[in-house]
Order: structure tokens, then C-alpha cells, then sequence
């Protein structure tokens, strides 16, 4: 990967809708050539394009963190219980403490006790409710690996 690709690659995160037209003028090549290597990003390290909604405008206004302390033998069940429950948006097994961690969504604190109750059948949790968002989702800044 070399600095056009990274460049592409940040202007994708900023905007995936940003046209052959823009990425090549923004990268300094022609366009043929902008869509040769962005199809080669997207065979190798772009994983698709995805819309970033405004889930509270939809009325999630509920936005947590739970934390499950999930023994080994319950992983397949619980693995098929997260897959079917729409409103993780994220679950990621970690070290620690606790051996899962999910992002969520609810329109109410009750939906979310609700979730948590059942979850619970698969070991002990714990509940962080955000308050606020600091930094959004923003991607990572692609830069030279040689700094």
C-alpha cells in the first residue's frame, strides 16, 4: 500500500459515496486509475460501505455497554442468542474480567433491562449506559507505517 492508497482510503472513510471523479482528482491520478486501485483495496482490505444512521432519530436513545462474563460451554447458544438480537450493533470477545462485550441500542431503559434479564441465563453481566458521544465513529486515519 502506498501513499495514493492511503489517501483513497481516508477519503473513503470520510465519505463512501465519493465518485471515481473526486477520489482521482483528490489523489492526483486519472480516474481508470482510481478504479483499478480502488478495486483492489476493495478485494484486499475494504470490507463494503455501510450508512452511518442516526439511531436516535429513530428513536434508540438508549446507547450502552454490556459486559458478559460467559463460560466457555455457553458460547454456541449464546453466539446464536447475539446473532438474532437486532439491537447489538457490536460484540467482541475480550480479556479480562469479563469475556464478551456488546455495544447496544434500545428505545427505553426497560427494553434494555429486558435484554439484559435475558441475557443473564448466560452469566454475569454488567451494564455501562453512555451519556454522551465524545468521538464518533470515525475511522482510522490510514497513515505511512514508517513514523
Amino acid at each position: 500500500m502506498d501513499a495514493t492508497d492511503r489517501k483513497i482510503l481516508n477519503l473513503l472513510q470520510e465519505n463512501a459515496r465519493t465518485s471515481l471523479k473526486d477520489l482521482a482528482q483528490q489523489a492526483f491520478i486519472s480516474a481508470p486509475t482510481a478504479a483499478t486501485r480502488l478495486n483492489h483495496l476493495e478485494q484486499t482490505l475494504l470490507h463494503g460501505y455501510q450508512a452511518q444512521v442516526d439511531y436516535k432519530a429513530l428513536g434508540y436513545v438508549i446507547k450502552a455497554y454490556v459486559s458478559l462474563d460467559l463460560s466457555p460451554t455457553e458460547k454456541p447458544e449464546f453466539y446464536r442468542f447475539v446473532a438474532g438480537t437486532p439491537n447489538v450493533l457490536e460484540c467482541d470477545c475480550i480479556t479480562g474480567q469479563y469475556s464478551m462485550i456488546m455495544k447496544v441500542i434500545y428505545r427505553s431503559t426497560e427494553e434494555l433491562d429486558d435484554f439484559i434479564n435475558h441475557l443473564q441465563q448466560f452469566g454475569r453481566t454488567t451494564t455501562q449506559i453512555v451519556f454522551s458521544n465524545v468521538v464518533a465513529d470515525r475511522g482510522m486515519q490510514i497513515e505511512d507505517q514508517e513514523h
